[in-house]
């Protein structure tokens, strides 16, 4: 008989880091199906509801199966259904396609460091779930008008050789400052996009917590993305590129929290991770000088925020620790 695969450190690390988000993804669905009264966007929630319990269920099966414990994540403690709205349902919408990009992502990294057949169809079922939620949010928004899309630019009539470092110092031939190319534009449009969104969620969330530390550190959260957007945008302005328009919405006057503390500081520090990455590879692919000396430092304190938001995960008792290797040296030292 063939003996069976036995699951490595890499995909058992993958499958409770995305246990975690899956299930709070799940809580935060649930809640906009509850509040929502639209049909089509009912129908579009309930969808996803039932994929995202069987996506849930496959996971416990294959940890179950291994001897090894379910994490606790998030569960119905963690979402009050009958908490009014908090937000509109277009930006719900916005959440939803902002959490789908960010589970697209983590999928591809969880399935590049997947070995065992099982898991590595598990990973690509995921990042097709994910992927077709990410579509049928965008096509419901731009439907309602209610997402900015990148600007256009006329097409290249041919290939433009870099024959000189002035193209990577980001001038011209004539010493002036170029224009920025559209591997550059869709880096900056893309993070004012997340930030513009992730501004308004942590305002919400700011406004509903009773926790003066949680409030203060949402506050600190709004107010990073509102300089974020402002940086970026001025480098788009300055070449006279649209800025994303379009109103993502914002929250009601709510004070009534749908959503655990836990799971709040949680999803922030997703969002937070997300920031980190994207921007970390927008200053890798960005061939203008200025570019990279503007987002760094930016990365820089999305980090520090980040690091602010795990210690008072901590500090409260919200931080499931994740699965750990064997200590040898105390197994050697056991009487």
């Amino acid at each position: 008989m063939k003996q069976k695969e036995i699951i490595t450190s890499s995909e058992l690390a993958t499958l409770w880091m995305t246990y975690q988000e899956k299930t709070m993804f799940l809580r935060m669905v649930e809640y906009f199906h509850a509040v929502n009264e639209d049909k089509k966007e009912q129908n579009f929630y309930e969808s996803h509801l039932n994929r995202l319990s069987k996506e849930i269920k496959k996971i416990e099966a294959i940890l179950q199966a291994e001897g090894a414990v379910v994490p606790n994540g998030f569960s119905e403690q963690d979402v009050n259904k009958q908490a009014p709205p908090l937000f509109q349902p277009t930006f719900a919408l916005q959440i939803m396609r902002i959490l789908a990009e960010i589970g697209m992502g983590l999928h591809a990294i969880h399935l590049a460091r997947s070995y065992r057949k099982d898991i590595i169809r598990l990973f690509q079922e995921l990042s097709a779930t994910t992927q077709h939620c990410y579509e049928e949010c965008t096509e419901l928004l731009i439907e309602k008008g209610a997402l900015s899309c990148p600007p256009q630019v006329s097409m290249p009539e041919q290939v433009d050789m870099v024959v000189n470092t002035q193209y990577l110092k980001g001038t011209n031939i004539f010493g002036n400052k170029r224009v920025l190319n559209t591997v550059e534009i869709s880096f900056l449009y893309q993070s004012i996009e997340s930030n513009s969104i992730g501004q308004q969620l942590i305002t919400g969330f700011a406004q509903v917590t009773k926790d003066p530390e949680l409030k203060k550190f949402f506050t600190q959260g709004k107010e990073l993305s509102k300089k974020i957007i402002t940086k970026l945008s001025k480098k788009l302005m300055d070449d006279d590129i649209q800025i994303p328009l379009a109103w993502v919405g914002s929250p009601t006057v709510s004070t009534i929290a749908p959503f655990s503390d836990k799971l709040m500081l949680y999803c922030i520090s997703l969002f937070c991770s997300f920031g980190l990455g994207s921007n970390a590879i927008g200053t890798t692919f960005s061939l203008r000088k200025d570019l990279p000396s503007t987002l760094i430092p930016l990365i820089t304190n999305i980090y520090d925020y980040g690091v602010q938001g795990a210690e008072l995960m901590a500090k409260k008792g919200y931080t499931e620790e994740p699965p750990g290797m064997e200590n040898r040296k105390n197994i050697i030292n056991k009487k």
